[in-house]
């Protein structure tokens, strides 16, 4: 906490004040007697406070916080009374309730009773719309992708938000659920600079990659969903971690790939293949060298694919000698 240069003023209600935030007023920015933006709040007088002249700026501010203490897990989660935020990688959102998830639950019920919980079950499985089954199934599909795949939680998000906009717009009807998942999630992915190839996808989905990229381009096409091809620095972090390269493998690549990408080396050839040569360069020039056959087999790119990036890098980038060298020490 800021020390304060004098004792804390309230002004006379003649004076010029800010104007308070319980009154409905803006929130004040600025300390009106010293044009400072810096404040603190003091919890236990419900004030903020200039923390350089001092200056009361609001009080009796309401305090959000809850009424009750916790000192441990166990009491909070006891204690607490609001539910998990709202997330779109949920059919329902999280919002509603499931009267009894598994057989198990069954036997926790009385004897008595156990007729009419199945009947309840029962009926809370029929009264749940199609859209709700259709999510359902196509969410738990995504969240076994994107586990497959090693995604972040941000592109589990966009994917079941952008799916449920698709079923919405009926672009699901006459497709496979797994086809459109795979699509957005290779859509999405190239958003948010994580991509994945399609051979990754379709590996991982079990759907053809002539299916994937079919549906890609409807898709894309009726959510107005516009990409461009993704670099090929987005992937060498992940190329560099699949071959057990260091973190100055990885930056001297991305440093070959902006230089080629002034030369216009990269201009409409394969980013895969781009990344994966200039790792092979990288990794000659620092030591760590890997065969074209190791990261051909890593990355899921062929030999020839190698072989012909590297030659138009080493070319256009005046490297040739240095490699050579770098080569015969070996």
């Amino acid at each position: 906490m800021t020390k304060l240069a004098k004792k804390p003023t309230k002004r006379k209600s003649s004076e010029k004040t800010a104007t308070p935030r319980h009154g409905g007023g803006r929130s004040v920015r600025i300390c009106p007697d010293c044009k400072s933006t810096h404040f603190f709040e003091d919890d236990k007088k419900g004030e903020r406070i200039c923390a350089k002249c001092g200056l009361v700026i609001e009080e009796s501010m309401i305090d959000a916080s809850p009424e009750w203490r916790a000192f441990d897990d166990d009491q909070r989660s006891k204690r607490t009374r609001a539910g998990a935020p709202l997330t779109f990688t949920k059919h329902d959102k999280g919002l509603t309730t499931e009267i009894g998830r598994g057989r198990g639950e069954l036997f926790k019920v009385a004897p008595s009773k156990r007729a009419q919980y199945y009947r309840l079950t029962k009926w809370q499985k029929r009264l749940v719309e199609s859209k709700d089954r259709n999510l359902s199934f196509a969410l738990s599909e995504l969240q076994r992708l994107v586990s497959f795949l090693g995604l972040p939680k941000k592109v589990h998000e966009e994917v079941a938000k952008k799916y449920e906009q698709a079923v919405d717009r009926g672009l699901v009807r006459g497709r496979s659920m797994e086809s459109v998942i795979a699509a957005l999630l290779y859509a999405v992915t190239r958003e948010l600079e994580t991509p994945r190839t399609l051979e990754e996808i379709a590996e991982a989905s079990g759907v053809e990659r002539r299916e994937i990229g079919r549906t890609y381009r409807y898709i894309s096409r009726e959510l107005n969903i516009r990409i461009l091809p993704a670099p090929p620095q987005d992937y060498v972090p992940r190329f560099a971690s699949t071959l057990g390269l260091s973190d100055k493998v990885q930056a001297k690549a991305i440093r070959i790939l902006i230089q080629a990408k002034k030369n216009e080396v990269t201009s409409g050839k394969g980013p895969t293949g781009v990344a994966a040569a200039a790792l092979y360069i990288a990794a000659v020039l620092l030591g760590e060298k890997r065969t074209q056959r190791e990261i051909a087999d890593a990355i899921g790119v062929t030999e020839v694919t190698i072989r012909n990036r590297f030659k138009e890098l080493v070319e256009k980038l005046g490297i040739q000698d240095e490699i050579e060298k770098k080569v015969r020490e070996d």
